[in-house]
């Protein structure tokens, strides 16, 4: 029961009841046609409840003015419905006004339910709309959930998955037989599109200024998380224990918890220098073993530096929009 009456539910509840109660009070004609328009217009957001509302709006006019020439030239027939559908409909999704096609139907059959076309009915269906609508906007823009608290906590939940990466990644460099089912990862990712789609939500219903701190760090991780796929693959080709392996090992385990802090630290970065420096200085393989191990073990430093240098690019890049 909690989770079906969720907040839209009440917005949608508290919409239909008030458009229902002003159409009433101003004596109009098919009141509760309020109410069904409300439900009809009340979003997930701020601005979808806007762009909703306008487009049924505008949807249901032009289906008013269809009707009513169709029923002025052929009558009050039932086949015009028929015909109306046919004309309208295409014509409404055809000019991205589709999610209007119910609103001006409800509308255009209250005219033929009168059976004659007057001044009086059609403004009656016009006020409709604004109140029905309108309460519909008025009760989106008063209250929508904040999204922070749930945006920090997928922040939290995936940077412990990326840590759990890294330090798997850093067990199995240094015992390449340790298995490793891979779950964090698939978690990660549900974790970041979940993050994703929190932040384009929490952007949608700020109307004055976009939030881009939280879509520009997923849309990071997002990033990072293709190259950490990548290295799953190069990880994967290191079958035996190589001195520059267990190195690489303490790399991946200075990140596991870099990959926590706000802020790009560049440790791990300065330790991959160092590594890299003395990957040069080391005698060269001395069997074919031995190198494609080592060439496994550079690709995976390669593939390394462009995450990190994606986790500099954007963090500083989050600060300078943090700070703004």
């Amino acid at each position: 029961m909690r989770t079906f009456l969720g907040i839209r539910v009440w917005k949608t509840a508290v919409a239909a009841v008030a458009a229902m109660y002003i159409a009433n009070g101003a004596d109009l004609s098919y009141p509760l046609s309020a109410g069904l328009l409300a439900v009809l217009g009340v979003d997930v957001t701020r601005k979808r409840g806007i762009v909703s509302a306008t487009q049924r709006f505008v949807a249901s006019v032009v289906g008013l003015l269809i009707g009513t020439a169709l029923f002025l030239l052929f009558g009050f027939q039932t086949w015009v419905i028929g015909l109306f559908i046919l004309l309208a409909y295409p014509l409404l999704a055809r000019v991205k006004l589709k999610d209007g096609i119910i609103t001006s139907s409800v509308i255009v059959l209250h005219v033929f339910t009168e059976g004659r076309v007057h001044m009086e009915i059609l403004l009656n269906e016009i006020v409709l709309l604004v109140i029905g609508l309108g309460c519909a906007t008025i009760v989106n823009m008063i209250y929508m959930p904040g999204a922070e608290d749930r945006l920090a906590d997928m922040r939290v939940r995936t940077e412990m998955l990326f840590s759990a990466i890294f330090q798997a990644f850093a067990r199995h460099l240094r015992n390449p037989h340790t298995m490793w089912d891979g779950m964090e990862y698939s978690d990660a990712a549900a974790a970041v599109e979940r993050g994703l789609a929190l932040a384009t939500r929490a952007d949608e219903n700020s109307l004055f200024r976009h939030e881009q701190y939280w879509q520009v760090y997923f849309h990071m991780r997002r990033t990072q998380l293709e190259s950490i796929g990548r290295m799953m693959g190069m990880v994967a080709q290191i079958y035996d224990k190589l001195p520059q392996a267990v190195l690489t090992a303490q790399v991946f385990e200075e990140l596991s918890e870099d990959v926590k802090a706000d802020v790009y630290t560049g440790r791990a970065e300065a330790e991959l220098k160092e590594l890299e420096a003395v990957f040069r200085a080391m005698a060269l393989p001395a069997t074919r073993e031995e190198f494609e191990l080592r060439s496994a073990v550079l690709q995976l430093c390669v593939e390394l530096r462009t995450y990190l240098e994606t986790a500099k690019r954007e963090k500083k890049g989050r600060e300078s929009l943090k700070s703004t």
